[in-house]
């Protein structure tokens, strides 16, 4: 006789329901870790900079739609001193390009780390920045864990981080006297410790010394606010040149 169905009776749920739910917590649970020192750095930046942005005349609206838009951290506080600026669209493109370029180098580096996400690398992309990227490219990912999820979520916390940060900031900002004077050495010290940590995680130091290297070099021959670019050009291309060698070696980290 065919199973008739009482009425109202809820339907089961599909078997891979479950599945799906427990690969995404373990996914969370195994990226949220890396995430606890951005957490930091973000909050008092962000705090820091939802403040300057009211001190500066502006509601918790402007910091609230710029975090979530532009996502750049510093971009928004060189715009600050744009809106307060004379209108001049293409000084502030090239400006804008200028501080954020680095990140054509980060999408490069990713573009294999991100293969076979399918959906989910929209949101990889939009809300890639210098700290996710850092934990995306080195973190050692559990063999149980999907790593398109472990992508995700890192994505979507230090997003959440920075963007509570600023808005919080922004509405506390008219309570609060803030100094910022000095608050962006909390970054220097994170990315010391991000790099420190693979650093131990290389058995070689190959990519290391190329990194240091090329900072020195291109600061010798630039300014403190243009070497930048030139460095990452400059990594791009010796890690291009010498990846053979360096993966027979083992001399990146795992």
């Amino acid at each position: 006789m065919p199973n008739h169905e009482l009425p109202g009776k809820s339907q089961p749920l599909p078997e891979q329901t479950p599945k799906k739910q427990s690969v995404r917590l373990r996914a969370l649970k195994a990226a949220f870790p890396y995430t606890i020192p951005i957490f930091a750095g973000f909050w008092f930046l962000g705090l820091a900079y939802g403040i300057l942005m009211n001190k500066s005349g502006f509601s918790f609206l402007y910091p609230l739609a710029m975090s979530s838009l532009i996502f750049g951290g510093s971009l928004e506080f060189v715009a600050i001193s744009m809106l307060l600026a004379p209108f001049a669209p293409l000084q502030t493109f090239l400006m804008a390009f200028m501080v954020q370029a680095r990140h054509l180098f980060y999408g490069i580096t990713m573009l294999d780390k991100y293969k076979g996400t399918g959906w989910k690398k929209f949101f990889l992309i939009y809300m890639m920045c210098d700290e996710t990227f850092s934990i995306n490219c080195s973190a050692v990912i559990p063999e149980d864990v999907d790593r398109g999820w472990f992508y995700l979520w890192t994505s979507v916390l230090d997003y959440t981080y920075w963007v509570s940060g600023a808005v919080i900031g922004g509405l506390a900002g008219s309570l609060l006297a803030f100094n910022t004077h000095g608050l962006n050495f909390v970054m220097t010290a994170m990315f010391t410790v991000i790099f420190l940590d693979q650093w131990m995680k290389e058995k070689h130091h190959y990519s290391a010394y190329i990194g240091l290297g090329s900072a020195i070099l291109a600061r010798l021959l630039f300014t403190s606010s243009t070497f930048m670019i030139p460095t990452m050009v400059l990594i791009l291309i010796l890690l291009t040149i010498f990846r053979g060698p360096i993966e027979k070696k083992g001399g990146f980290a795992k």
